[in-house]
């Protein structure tokens, strides 16, 4: 068994619950990846704490990061089950290393939700979620996405094609891929308050089918100067699912100052 596969398997395995973790079944999930030199993402992101990998696709070294809208069917907490919500979602994420585990993992710039919700979070732990209105229409191979947000404008027209996934471009394998890009289980985030946070999640393994663009926008990457508006219109890859249960391990940890190295936000 190869070691990507290895490491796979072992982010497949769940943790035990706690009182506060958060189960929703997450339909119409996109996974929209962008390549793109990594001295763009550099300044976003506390180096000394984390790398960006570098990938060989299109004859250069480029880092890669991703826009992952979805719909939260059932989003509630595990031992509160008789409380839901039902909300579009998307987190805007860049793939990179936790050089104190070796472990990928993805840095969060933020995330917009539907719901109201998102206001105790940012009170109660500063996550950095946004407030934003949803319109999602998944239907006859047509995926459409519109969030109207202030923080993290969007728009997205996804043709399902159908095909199964296969190794994209610059990776060495399908178990490496599947694990860079849609089995990262760690995510770390400047707080509201400048500190580092990080939170867990997990979910089985991804069934994926490739999609095409038909037409991408994404505000908060034009506004942080990572992508203009053609390039967003060129995305390294589209992953679809249809359906998959997450589970979400809160509440996030606010690292400490032994933790983050003397990282300031």
């Amino acid at each position: 068994m190869n070691s990507y596969r290895t490491l796979l398997l072992k982010r497949l395995t769940p943790k035990p619950s706690n009182l506060l973790d958060v189960r929703s079944t997450l339909k119409h999930f996109a996974l929209i990846n962008y390549a793109l030199p990594k001295e763009r993402l550099e300044k976003y992101i506390p180096l000394d704490r984390f790398e960006i990998p570098e990938f060989e696709i299109g004859g250069r070294r480029l880092g890669m990061m991703s826009a992952v809208p979805f719909l939260d069917v059932d989003f509630h907490f595990i031992n509160f089950p008789f409380i839901k919500f039902r909300f579009g979602q998307t987190n805007y994420r860049v793939y990179v290393i936790d050089k104190k585990t070796g472990e990928h993992c993805v840095w969060f710039f933020g995330t917009t939700l539907g719901s109201v919700i998102v206001y105790a979070a940012r009170l109660l732990w500063k996550i950095p979620w946004h407030y934003a209105r949803y319109k999602i229409q998944c239907e006859n191979g047509k995926w459409h996405y519109a969030t109207n947000s202030k923080w993290g404008e969007a728009e997205i027209e996804i043709e399902d094609t159908g095909a199964v996934v296969g190794v994209t471009e610059g990776f060495e394998s399908y178990d490496q891929m599947k694990l860079i890009l849609t089995q990262p289980i760690d995510g770390f985030f400047y707080r509201l308050d400048g500190a580092l946070g990080s939170y867990s999640v997990w979910h089985d393994e991804m069934n994926i089918r490739q999609g095409r663009a038909k037409n991408l926008y994404f505000g908060l990457y034009e506004r942080l100067g990572l992508l203009t508006k053609d390039e967003m219109q060129k995305p390294h890859s589209i992953f679809l699912c249809d359906e998959i249960l997450f589970d979400v391990y809160l509440p996030p940890r606010r690292l400490n100052a032994d933790e983050t190295d003397t990282l300031k936000g």
